[in-house]
């Protein structure tokens, strides 16, 4: 699978899970989809979700890319009336990807950063998706809600 194929499968992915697409100011980012719901395990959760057209990152562009992202995810709940949770997801489909690319990826951590955007690698050659582990001590409810919606929307 290619890039390309890969972002057109998330796209249907997106449709089939309720997010819808954003048309306003998104700083760069191309398509990005929002949801809302209520989870049993964090609360409130808006969603937002992007696939970024940038085939050979570096590990610094993962971690700069996922900022931005963060940036645009808190434009979006700042002034909500109700405690939200806020959850983002930067997918960065990949050919092959480098170990240090999926480590720089892994350790973009909601303890580390204090946010809650999780950047995930999709290895476009072995159609495999690298997300965040769920840890085994305490918080892991938003890293349970991160593994399910990475599966349902990144994992094609």
């Amino acid at each position: 699978m290619d890039p390309s194929q890969y972002r057109d499968a998330v796209a249907a992915n997106r449709r089939k899970h309720g997010f819808d697409a954003l048309d306003d100011d998104t700083n760069g980012f191309d398509s990005v989809w929002k949801t809302r719901d209520d989870d049993a395990s964090v609360g409130d959760v808006v969603v937002l979700a992007t696939v970024v057209d940038d085939t050979d990152p570096d590990p610094t562009a993962i971690t700069a890319r996922t900022d931005e992202f963060r940036d645009v995810l808190v434009d979006r709940i700042d002034g909500q009336p109700e405690p939200t949770t806020p959850l983002g997801y930067v997918a960065f489909p990949v050919t092959d990807p480098d170990p240090s690319l999926v480590d720089a990826a892994r350790s973009y951590t909601v303890a580390r950063r204090r946010t809650n955007v999780f950047p995930l690698v999709y290895d476009c050659a072995s159609e495999r998706l690298h997300r965040h582990e769920v840890p085994r001590l305490k918080g892991r409810g938003i890293y349970r809600r991160q593994a399910a919606d990475a599966e349902r929307l990144f994992d094609v």
